[in-house]
C-alpha cells in the first residue's frame, strides 16, 4: 500500500490541498467544522504529515528543534509545556532530544536536530562550548534558556538568579537563621548568578558565606549534606540550606532524614525552580519560583519574531523570580 498523501486527505474531506496544509500547520484561520473534517479524513486514511520532507522542500521550516539538558528534571518538562502551547498557537512543530548534561552528547544531539533543517533551535541550559552554539547560529536562529550569550543570531531567556538566591537568604535571615550554607549548581550556567546572589545577600546581612560545590541533582544534594556532617559538630551544624535547585534540595532533605535531622525543626531547606514536585503536600518545599510556562513561551516567541517578523537584533529576555514559602523553613531552634 502507498503512503496516503495530502491530496488523498483533501479528496476524502472534500476540501482543497491548501486547506489541508493549513490544518496540519495548526493555523487558526480554519473554521472548526473544516478542521474536524480534515482531521477525521486524515485519521481514516492513516495520514501522517511528513514534516521532514516538507522542510526539505521549502526554504522555510515550521520545525523547531529543542534540546533538553536533563529529562529527569521536572523544571525542563514544565518549560517545554510552555513551548508546546506557544508552538501550537504559532503553527510550529517541536522535535525534542537530550544531551544528558554532557558536552559531547549535546554536540551530537545538536547535530541531529540540525539535520532536520529546522527553522530554529532552542537549547535548554546547555553545557556546549560557545563555539558550537556559534556554529549552529550560522545555520539557523538559536535561543538559549538558562544561559547567557553575546553571540550574534542567538537570543536568551533567563531568570534573575542573583535576585532569586537573595530572596532565599533574606527569607531565612528574617526567620532568625545565621548559619546558612549554599549548595551550588557546579558547572551549570544558572549556578553562577545564584551563587553570587547568595554571597552578596549573606554579606549584606553581615554573615559569613559558605558555598559547598554540588550539582543540580538529588544525588549531589545528598552528598553535600554528608560532607557537612563530616565537617560540623551538632552544635555548629548549619541551621539552613539554600540549594541550587529543587532536585538538589530533595536529595539534601533525604540525607538529612537519614542522619536523624528533621526539616525544618533542625535544618530549614530552600530550593530553586518551584517545580510541580515541590508543591506536593508531602514535600511542601519552600523554593524560588521561576515562571516555567512563561519561559517556554518567551523562547518560542523569540524564534517566531526572527522567522516571521524579520527581527535581527538579539533579544535578552529576563523573568523575575519570586519566593514561595511552604513547610521546609521555620525559625531555628537555637
Amino acid at each position: 500500500m502507498t503512503r496516503p498523501t495530502m491530496e488523498d486527505v483533501a479528496a476524502r474531506a472534500g476540501v482543497s490541498r491548501a486547506l489541508v496544509s493549513l490544518v496540519m500547520r495548526g493555523s487558526p484561520k480554519v473554521s472548526e467544522h473544516r478542521r474536524r473534517a480534515v482531521l477525521d479524513a486524515a485519521k481514516e486514511l492513516g495520514y501522517q504529515p511528513h514534516f521532514l520532507a516538507r522542510s526539505l522542500a521549502s526554504r522555510t521550516s515550521n520545525l523547531v528543534g529543542v534540546m533538553v539538558s536533563d529529562l529527569r528534571n521536572a523544571y525542563f518538562a514544565e518549560v517545554v509545556e510552555g513551548m508546546d502551547a506557544a508552538a501550537q498557537e504559532a503553527g510550529l512543530e517541536l522535535i525534542l532530544n537530550t544531551g544528558r548534561r554532557s558536552a559531547a552528547r549535546e554536540r551530537a544531539a545538536l547535530e541531529s536536530l540540525l539535520s532536520f533543517r529546522p527553522g530554529g533551535i532552542i537549547l535548554l541550559s546547555p553545557v556546549l562550548p560557545a563555539a558550537a552554539i556559534r556554529e549552529a547560529a550560522q545555520r539557523c536562529p538559536v535561543v538559549l534558556v538558562s544561559r547567557t550569550s553575546n553571540i550574534a543570531g542567538v537570543d536568551t531567556v533567563n531568570d534573575d538568579g542573583e535576585t532569586g538566591a537573595g530572596l532565599a537568604v533574606d527569607h531565612l535571615v528574617s526567620l532568625g537563621h545565621r548559619r546558612i550554607v549554599h549548595f551550588d549548581g557546579g558547572a551549570a550556567f544558572a549556578a553562577g548568578p545564584r551563587r553570587r546572589g547568595y554571597t552578596a545577600a549573606m554579606e549584606r546581612h553581615g554573615l559569613e558565606p559558605m558555598v559547598i560545590p554540588s550539582e543540580h541533582t538529588d544525588a549531589a544534594g545528598a552528598a553535600a549534606v554528608r560532607k557537612l556532617l563530616n565537617v560540623f559538630s551538632p552544635s555548629t551544624f548549619p541551621t539552613a540550606l539554600v540549594c541550587g535547585n529543587d532536585f538538589n534540595a530533595f536529595g539534601a532533605m533525604s540525607a538529612l532524614d537519614e542522619a536523624g535531622l528533621r526539616v525544618p525543626e533542625d535544618v530549614s531547606v530552600v530550593g530553586y525552580d518551584n517545580t510541580s514536585l515541590a508543591a506536593l503536600r508531602y514535600v511542601s518545599l519552600t523554593t524560588i519560583d521561576q515562571p516555567r510556562t512563561r519561559i517556554g513561551q518567551l523562547a518560542v516567541a523569540a524564534l517566531t519574531q526572527r522567522l516571521r517578523d524579520g527581527r535581527t537584533e538579539p533579544l535578552r529576555s529576563r523573568v523575575e523570580p519570586a519566593l514561595v514559602v511552604r513547610s521546609t523553613t521555620a525559625p531555628p531552634r537555637i
